[in-house]
């Protein structure tokens, strides 16, 4: 009798688990084909880019590119928390208050930094590897892409947070353009090996994260006393 009221709960949270998986994998895969489409139209939208030659002038290019995503999708979250910390008891960040709106703009907030941490330098580096102005495109293309699946990710987080999954291309993008670099930079080291090797230990590393983080049974409700945080 016991086993069968543990059991129940269990296989209740399983299906949950599975229902809430399945609709962050539609959305996700309702977003690619859009995000593919931007990409490709911002790219052959735009004219060769001029006095992109040199690669000073590329990484200088790039770096504009950085601020404007800043501007919009990093400044734009801090005004609005500040904003309502302006009209509410929030004006004391030591009150304890906060509405969930602010909850997720917090959230917004820190998710946006580490995507910087990720974005940023993989878009420069992009842009040393750009040979010319018509090729450099990517580099427009690849910050506007980004721009919108970040404004996906923080409008569907307000909506419910499985749907911040709209914002799944930018990650996915800002990962391949990271790849390509190191795997660029493993070229220039050591030849083909080296840039096998760099794609290579980072599948490997993909793998082991996604082993070790599989959930444990018993474990993933977030009130079981034994739930991990």
């Amino acid at each position: 009798m016991d086993q069968t009221k543990t059991a129940a709960p269990a296989r209740a949270e399983s299906l949950d688990v599975s229902r809430r998986r399945a609709t962050v994998l539609y959305e996700i895969a309702l977003a690619f084909p859009v995000a593919i489409a931007l990409w490709f139209a911002t790219y052959y939208s735009l004219p060769p880019l001029s006095g992109m030659d040199d690669a000073p002038a590329r990484v200088i290019f790039a770096l504009k590119c950085s601020c404007v995503a800043i501007l919009f999708c990093f400044l734009t979250g801090i005004e609005a928390v500040a904003h309502e910390r302006l009209r509410s008891p929030a004006i004391d960040p030591l009150s304890g208050y906060e509405t969930r709106r602010m909850a997720v703009n917090l959230r917004y907030l820190q998710n946006t930094l580490e995507q910087l941490m990720l974005f940023v330098p993989g878009l420069l580096g992009l842009a040393v590897y750009c040979s010319d102005g018509r090729s450099m495109r990517a580099v427009a293309a690849t910050t506007a892409v980004w721009i919108v699946s970040r404004i996906a990710f923080w409008i569907g987080y307000h909506r419910g947070a499985l749907h911040r999954a709209a914002g799944a291309p930018g990650v996915m993008l800002t990962m391949l353009v990271l790849l390509y670099v190191c795997a660029r930079f493993g070229f220039e080291a050591a030849g083909t090996a080296g840039a096998i090797a760099v794609i290579l230990l980072f599948g490997c590393a993909e793998i082991l994260l996604t082993r070790a983080t599989r959930p444990m049974p018993g474990l993933m409700h977030p009130q079981h006393p034994k739930s991990y945080r």
